[in-house]
């Protein structure tokens, strides 16, 4: 109980819906007002890492809501912030509301500094009760042309994106909500929000990362991509983001969703995501919760590889400063828990075991595997071509089993993801 109470402890625990901004040599995550064992602390947390692995809890950015906020919201915390930087000041952008209703509040405040003081410039967007958006979850991405947009939104109809004006980092129409570029079915409650966006200049493309579905129970993490900013955003399978006629289920690239790996305690509802390119790789930030009690909730930091087609897979294990190497064939051949991230199943996933015989067979039906280039992991479970995954394998740290190990992560040409994780 003496860390609950005892900031300076908390590192990433307590984190939810973390933000991540490298600032120099420093990471700066901020993140919702929330706390395990008691209320929060209102104002946004701010955590900072100089490796990504190891967090420092700093404080609140701000102290408490915001006048403006609170008056339109009677908000008692802060949620979703998001930080950027234009000219000399870092814009932070947040959102206040309460639980299941629309009367919501995106502010923004700047400073020059990232750890403040911070000047409250008031409201972005507002949204009341009868509307047909909700404004939360900020996201602010620039585009190819340097241009500053904001994604936001949380259940009704959906997430919007809306053009900014850089002198204020409000919108520049100041009656304009944006374009709805991702919704999903009733039948599903309309369920997406955290919506990410990052513009990938090796693809191209701009790439929407997403949550579905209820955050303690089955969040899961969805992706689709464009050729616009703002939109359309499909998903490998050419489904619209916005598609609200099929299976809600199967809409989006699920890349991250809850699992277990063998016997080790699983893991439930991975969401809210950011993503930061650094250098050349790319990594996104995330909370999670705990299986056996999911008031429990982490930031993750998780590497990012990209398949040939230009689709983000995301590693099953947290970054512990690996780096893509060359994997030799024998290094492959052994036991391996995998995990098929189904897109109708979104709660925990157990691992399935499969040996890899040296032979380049798997022990399951006309299953198969070879290796080429320094680590691309062809796995074939099938003679049907539908079911061959194109991987990535990657040294990592084991945080089940504290011991370093192989994982992959890779997709199939209908957009399932697979993971697996070397185990003997």
């Amino acid at each position: 109980m003496d860390a609950l109470n005892d900031k300076s402890k908390w590192g990433t625990v307590g984190t939810h819906d973390p933000s991540v901004f490298k600032d120099g040599d420093m990471y700066y995550v901020f993140s919702t007002d929330a706390r395990v064992g008691g209320p929060a602390t209102p104002g946004i947390q701010v955590r900072k890492s100089k490796d990504m692995i190891n967090w420092q809890f700093v404080g609140q950015a701000l102290e408490g809501v915001p006048t403006g906020a609170y008056e339109w919201t009677g908000a008692n915390g802060l949620w979703a912030p998001d930080v950027t930087k234009v000219g000399d000041y870092y814009y932070l952008y947040y959102a206040a509301s309460s639980f299941g209703k629309n009367k919501s509040y995106i502010g923004l405040e700047r400073s020059k500094s990232i750890e403040g003081p911070w000047e409250d410039m008031g409201y972005v967007i507002k949204t009341e009760e009868g509307d047909k958006m909700n404004a939360i979850d900020p996201n602010i991405v620039f585009d190819k042309n340097g241009d500053m947009w904001m994604s936001y939104g949380s259940f009704w109809t959906g997430i919007y994106i809306v053009k900014l004006d850089k002198n204020t980092g409000k919108p520049i129409d100041s009656a304009d909500k944006g374009k709805n570029i991702s919704s999903r079915n009733n039948s599903v409650s309309g369920a997406v929000e955290g919506p990410y966006i990052i513009y990938n200049d090796t693809q191209k493309k701009y790439y929407l990362f997403e949550s579905y579905d209820s955050l303690s129970k089955d969040y899961n993490v969805r992706v689709g991509r464009s050729d616009n900013i703002d939109g359309p955003y499909l998903d490998i399978n050419g489904n619209d983001m916005t598609d609200t006629i099929i299976d809600p289920n199967e809409v989006g690239n699920k890349i991250m969703g809850g699992y277990k790996f063998g016997d080790s305690e699983g893991w439930l509802a991975p969401g809210h995501n950011s993503v930061l390119k650094d250098g050349y790789n790319y990594y996104i930030y995330h909370h999670i919760r705990t299986e056996q009690d999911p008031n429990w909730f982490y930031l993750n930091v998780r590497k990012i590889e990209w398949s040939k087609d230009g689709w983000p897979m995301v590693s099953p294990e947290k970054y512990a400063g690996e780096k893509e190497q060359k994997i030799s064939k024998d290094a492959i051949a052994g036991q391996w828990d995998v995990i098929l991230l189904a897109k109708d199943n979104n709660d925990i996933i157990p691992s399935e075991q499969y040996t890899f015989k040296s032979n380049g067979k798997i022990d399951k039906d006309n299953a198969k595997w070879s290796i080429e280039g320094d680590n691309n992991l062809t796995i074939s479970l099938s003679n049907d071509e539908e079911h061959r995954f194109e991987c990535k394998v990657i040294p990592a740290w084991d945080w089940e089993n504290n011991k370093s190990t192989l994982v992959f992560t890779g997709i199939d040409k209908k957009g399932l993801a697979i993971w697996g994780k070397m185990s003997k």
